[in-house]
Formats: structure tokens, sequence, C-alpha cells
């Protein structure tokens, strides 16, 4: 039976402002009851296929200056046919859920900020034109940047098109980012807190990927219109403890 929420301008606008940390009772949160973290990384189902990324010492991405990068940024929805190299891949990916140090077990250091350090993201590539990748549905793994393969999807594009609302430059790009959030690694530190800085979170890491993209020569187009059951159908996710909450398609700029 699918779910309905009605959400009016009152109950929008309160989600936007940060009152209701004025009523949650952060004593009673999982954090606070001494309950173990969630895993910052969902785990590897066994046999799975890895892929090994390469590193940061030995990637060959040119300099690029952050202050022209900025200036560059914007949105992209046409691409070549060019193919991402694995060395761009593997920095795009770095730069927005790379891991920076491990403090302890609650705390995963990354390149991008997150609300007490909790991160609930994951990350899904839908890998159309990536050298040494075939064609499917891959999940990066931030704690030892490597990729894991999810699955092998017959007519990739047409799918990401329809999980895309029929934005077909999804399925025309080499690489199309997709984010999913798992709530409950937020949750056990912010409890009903946790929302508002879960849909921050997302901004910051997709701005990285848009001036990321400015060092390789390619571009992309943030997508938060997408049909939710087709896009968390695509990844194999539940939709309730894990579900899709940005999109955005990678590929070389004409």
């Amino acid at each position: 039976m699918e779910r309905r929420h009605t959400i009016t301008t009152e109950s929008g606008r309160y989600y936007l402002t940060d009152l209701i940390r004025d009523v949650v009772n952060f004593r009673l949160t999982p954090q606070s009851r001494g309950m173990n973290p969630p895993p910052v990384q969902k785990p590897v189902p066994p046999g799975s296929m890895i892929i090994r990324l390469p590193n940061r010492d030995t990637w060959s991405i040119p300099p690029c200056d952050l202050q022209t990068a900025i200036a560059n940024r914007e949105s992209h929805r046409r691409f070549t046919a060019e193919s991402l190299s694995m060395d761009e891949l593997a920095f795009l990916l770095w730069s927005t859920q790379g891991v920076r140090g491990l403090k302890h077990e609650a705390a995963v250091l990354r390149t991008v900020p997150s609300a007490g350090c909790r991160h609930p993201f994951e990350t899904y590539l839908a890998t159309l034109r990536v050298e040494g990748l075939e064609i499917g549905i891959y999940r990066y793994l931030p704690l030892d940047h490597s990729l894991v393969h999810v699955k092998t999807i017959e007519s990739l594009p047409s799918h990401l098109t329809s999980a895309t609302h029929g934005q077909s430059f999804a399925g025309q790009a080499a690489v199309t980012f997709i984010w999913t959030a798992i709530p409950e690694r937020t949750e056990w530190r912010y409890a009903e807190a946790s929302y508002k800085v879960i849909a921050l979170d997302a901004g910051h890491v997709c701005q990285n990927l848009y001036l990321a993209c400015e060092a390789i020569g390619a571009g992309t187009c943030a997508i938060a219109a997408y049909n939710q059951v087709l896009s968390d159908a695509l990844l194999g996710v539940d939709g309730d403890k894990e579900f899709t909450v940005y999109i955005a398609p990678v590929g070389k700029l004409p």
C-alpha cells in the first residue's frame, strides 16, 4: 500500500528551522543510552566482486585553481561520448565521500562536512562509460577506497531516464552518481533533529562533485526530481531504512 504524507507550508517551513532541537530529549538518543553506532559503511555481501580504485598518490589529475573552479561552476546537461578514466572516477569519489582519517568507530573524517561526523550517505554509481568498468550498478566503499559490483541491468540508460522523470541526460552521462541516505546513522546522535541536517549534508556532497568535475573537464547537474520507487528499485534498497535522496549525472563536456 502506497504511503502518503501530508506536508503543509507550515510544516515544511518548520522543517527548515531548528525549532525541533528545543523539543528533542537528547538524553534518550541511542548514543546517550550507550548503544553502539550504526556501521559507517554498508557491509559487502559474501562473494561480491570488489574493484580497487587508484589511490590519491598515483592518479593523474591535473591541478585546478579553486577560485577558477568556483567561478566556472554551472550545471551541465549535455555530454560527449568520451569515457571517464578510473583515475578520474576515483578522484570524484574521493572528493565527495573520501576518508581522511578514522578517529574511532563513531567519527570518520571525510572530504566533506557532516553534522556530528555521522555521514549518512551511501554512494552508488550507474556506470555507462568508465574505462575498466562494465556497465552496471556499483557502490563506493569509502573505508577501502574500492567499488563493489551491485548488479548488471539491461537497458540501463532507459532505466535511468525513467527513474528521473524522463530527464534523458541521466542516461547519456558517463556515470550517474546516486546517493542514498541511511537515516539511522544520524538519528543515533540527533533523533528527530536529524532530517534537516541530512538534507544539508547532501548539499555539501554534491557541491564537491561540481567543483571536482571542473578539474577533469567534466560537468554535472544535480537532480532532486526523481521517481522514488523506481530509483530505489534500481539500486535494490528498501525505501525505508535506506532510500535515494540525490542524483547527479557526470560526463565530459563538448
